[in-house]
């Protein structure tokens, strides 16, 4: 498939040294790299649960989450296909649920490849990709029945030096065309809600859910968290939005081929209101930013094959 910025291919290894360890449990695989960092992932979801790099933990799980697939993950970064928040009931995903089927079915581990080439990659055998699958095929009968396309999906989690990048490739198997939306629902680790600012999303157009869902124009350079924030930023114009505790920079967000972005902080009510959010103060540890195309609706004619996500880069 060919599109601007597309990633570069993962190739094989051509070095003998330390090589990337990739563990595959029942539930679960992860992948460390020979300088330690390191990612975990949920087969439930295709959920990421753990980042760490620079011996920090990058990402944010709720203490009460639930990871034994009872229930989408509160925390680390759910993967929201194909609708974002409730649906609309007119629509052909009108009978799904909140943020779709994703986050809640059991993926396929489909493998890992290592590289020295790519984006996350900086001359030696230092990035794995690891990917992830389903289908139409496995998906539970209820969402069947609900969303009733042919499609495959394929998700794929590339751990590199003091990065992360997270890829949806959406493929429309069928006969008829469909309707999507795609959210990479990310919860990052803040020492200090207080402390923490967003750059990145001035000038940006965006949907404030606390204030009726009206629409507004970004005037803020640096976006500070100062109550309950739940924000749809549209076509943004540039490609990256940063997190910045103390006014210097721990964490840039790359989004690529999607345009739009949720900045979410539940604050105090809203987080004592929700059961599988732990601590109840954890609001002061965490700030999602999250990338997707959910502006509208993607339109895949069958055939078509459709790619998006984000680069992490830690600092």
């Amino acid at each position: 498939m060919d599109r601007a910025n597309k990633p570069q291919p993962i190739s094989s290894p051509t070095t003998t040294g330390p090589q990337p360890q990739v563990n595959t449990h029942k539930d679960r695989v992860s992948a460390t790299l020979p300088t330690g960092d390191s990612v975990e992932i949920l087969l439930y979801g295709a959920t990421v649960i753990s980042w760490k790099s620079n011996g920090k933990e990058r990402l944010w799980v709720s203490e009460a989450a639930k990871l034994d697939g009872s229930k989408p993950v509160r925390g680390g970064i759910p993967l929201v296909f194909p609708c974002f928040g409730p649906p609309p009931k007119d629509h052909a995903t009108g009978a799904l649920p909140q943020h779709g089927f994703a986050r809640n079915s059991h993926w396929e581990y489909l493998g890992s490849s290592s590289s020295e080439s790519g984006p996350l990659s900086k001359g030696g055998d230092d990035s794995v990709k690891l990917d992830f699958g389903l289908s139409s095929a496995n998906l539970s009968a209820e969402a069947k029945k609900a969303w009733g396309y042919d499609f495959g999906l394929v998700y794929s989690v590339t751990l590199g030096k003091d990065g992360l990048q997270t890829m949806l490739n959406v493929r429309n198997s069928g006969s008829t065309a469909f309707d999507f939306q795609i959210l990479l629902h990310s919860y990052f680790s803040t020492p200090s809600i207080t402390r923490t600012a967003i750059t990145g999303l001035a000038g940006t157009s965006y949907v404030d859910k606390v204030l009726n869902a009206t629409e507004h124009t970004e005037s803020n350079t640096s976006i500070s968290i100062t109550g309950e924030v739940d924000r749809v930023y549209k076509s943004i114009p540039q490609d990256t939005t940063s997190v910045l505790v103390d006014g210097k920079p721990i964490l840039d967000v790359q989004r690529d081929n999607v345009r739009d972005s949720v900045l979410w902080n539940p604050w105090i009510e809203k987080a004592k209101g929700m059961g599988d959010f732990e601590p109840k103060d954890g609001y002061q540890k965490m700030v999602c930013v999250e990338v997707g195309a959910v502006d509208g609706w993607q339109k895949l004619e069958p055939g078509e094959t459709y790619e998006g996500g984000q680069i992490l880069r830690a600092y």
